[in-house]
Parts: structure tokens; C-alpha cells; sequence
């Protein structure tokens, strides 16, 4: 258990690195941009990353490296990526529904725990 939770933090520790250069490294080429090109773009290669290596992984028995590949080094990458493949399991298993449930919970309580969040905050240090 011990090594299992080192590999999933020096992964996290690897991902988040690798997160905060990507998003200098967009800065770099296209400039401070008001909309969030880094965070999408991240999202998205994490994503990307996720279902190659859950394919991968199950294909070539790889799957002790789960802790550290997908919880931690994609982990501290994006969550999203958890996300999306948590929203493909559901579909996969025909549950639509539960799919649905899960994407608008996880945006709509996610995006007002945040606002939630900066509202106390922002009365508690006003």
C-alpha cells in the first residue's frame, strides 16, 4: 500500500509539472488568450492519453501501472480525463442515463461548489 501511494504521488507530482509547461508552453505560442485554450487543450491530450493507456494496459498487461499512470501522472495532468473515461465506462455499459447524470452532476455541482466556494471566501476575508 505504502509504494502504491508513492507511485501515485510522484506520478501526480510528474502530471502536474507536465500541466503547468504545457500551459506556458501555449502561452508562448499563441500569447495570453481570454479564452482557456491551455485547459482545453490539456483536457483533451489527457483524455487522449487515458484511452490509450486503459487500452493499451488491458491489452498488454499493464495494468499494475494504473496508480501511477492513470491516478497519479494523469491525474495531477487533468482530472477531466478520469472524468471522461468514468462518462465511457457508463455509456459502455448502456447506462445513458446514469451517463447523463453523471456529466450535468459532476459540471453543475462542480462549477457551483466552486462559486460556492469564492463567494465564502470572499465574505469571510472582506
Amino acid at each position: 500500500m505504502f509504494y502504491t501511494v508513492l507511485y501515485v504521488a510522484c506520478g501526480g507530482a510528474i502530471g502536474a509539472a507536465c500541466r503547468y509547461l504545457a500551459g506556458l508552453g501555449v502561452i508562448r505560442l499563441l500569447g495570453h488568450h481570454p479564452f482557456p485554450v491551455a485547459v482545453v487543450l490539456v483536457n483533451v491530450i489527457g483524455s487522449i492519453l487515458m484511452g490509450a493507456f486503459v487500452g493499451a494496459a488491458a491489452y498488454r498487461g499493464l495494468t499494475h501501472l494504473s496508480p501511477f499512470v492513470m491516478t497519479g501522472l494523469l491525474g495531477g495532468f487533468t482530472t477531466f480525463s478520469a472524468f471522461s473515461l468514468e462518462v465511457v465506462n457508463l455509456i459502455q455499459r448502456g447506462t445513458l442515463g446514469q451517463a447523463a447524470l453523471y456529466v450535468g452532476l459532476s459540471v453543475v455541482l462542480s462549477v457551483g461548489g466552486l462559486f460556492i466556494g469564492l463567494m465564502a471566501a470572499r465574505g469571510v476575508l472582506s
